[in-house]
């Protein structure tokens, strides 16, 4: 019966995040708004670096929301949380999101994402699409914010939380394919190989059950409360 019942909830999760990516995809300016996914993982193995006292030299974000963080460390193991940061940061972030919806705290989450876009702008993101980015996001962000009209905040926000939930699974399982195809393309899955020597295979497999946990999470906070 147990098995059942989970074979029908994560059932129930492909079927939520495949109609959620093919209806994301068909919103206006979806692009611009998938780097949120994008800044937050990079943010991520920023925040992991400086804790472990390295240096972050700059992060650059891209159209195609791809993105890359240049980091200096003093020892080598250090780079397996910092590549783990990424993927598992940016899945965990989505989760908060959810909560947050749940708790009816849109507008607390509006202010933390527009604040991080800033605290990036300010003192990582260094390429010009990236500082364009960060800056332009952060104002329309602060602009909903300031509007005080509920129904474009909530609208706004889901449609962020959304965006943020498909792209943490989908970019983990474009490095899990990455990886089954030409592992020394998987990204952090291939930097994790190449310092514990063990295959990128499991990392990349390790980023997407992740992913898909924290997306089952965050769409049962999200029936918790749904559009009410």
């Amino acid at each position: 019966m147990k098995e059942e019942i989970s074979i029908k909830t994560w059932l129930r999760v492909a079927i939520f995040l495949t109609i959620t990516a093919f209806l994301t995809r068909f919103i206006p300016f979806s692009d611009f708004f998938r780097n949120v996914d994008t800044l937050v993982h990079e943010l991520f193995h920023a925040l992991v670096t400086l804790l472990l006292s390295g240096n972050v030299m700059y992060i650059h974000l891209y159209a195609d929301q791809s993105g890359v963080t240049s980091t200096a460390y003093s020892n080598n193991w250090m780079s397996i949380p910092i590549s783990l940061a990424g993927y598992i940061g940016s899945a965990l972030f989505t989760v908060l999101l959810f909560y947050l919806h749940s708790r009816k705290r849109e507008k607390m989450g509006l202010i933390i994402i527009a604040i991080m876009a800033i605290l990036g702008l300010a003192l990582f993101v260094r390429n010009g699409y990236g500082m364009w980015w960060c800056a332009g996001f952060a104002a329309l962000s602060i602009f909903i914010c300031v509007l005080r009209r509920p129904g474009l905040l909530k609208g706004y926000y889901l449609l962020i939380a959304f965006i943020c939930l498909v792209e943490s699974v989908i970019s983990s399982l474009f490095i899990l394919t990455s990886a089954i195809q030409n592992s020394g393309s998987a990204g952090d899955a291939a930097d994790l190989s190449s310092v514990t020597y063990i295959p990128t295979i499991f990392w990349a497999l390790l980023f997407t059950l992740v992913s898909l946990w924290c997306s089952k999470i965050s769409i049962a906070l999200f029936y918790k409360r749904g559009f009410d």
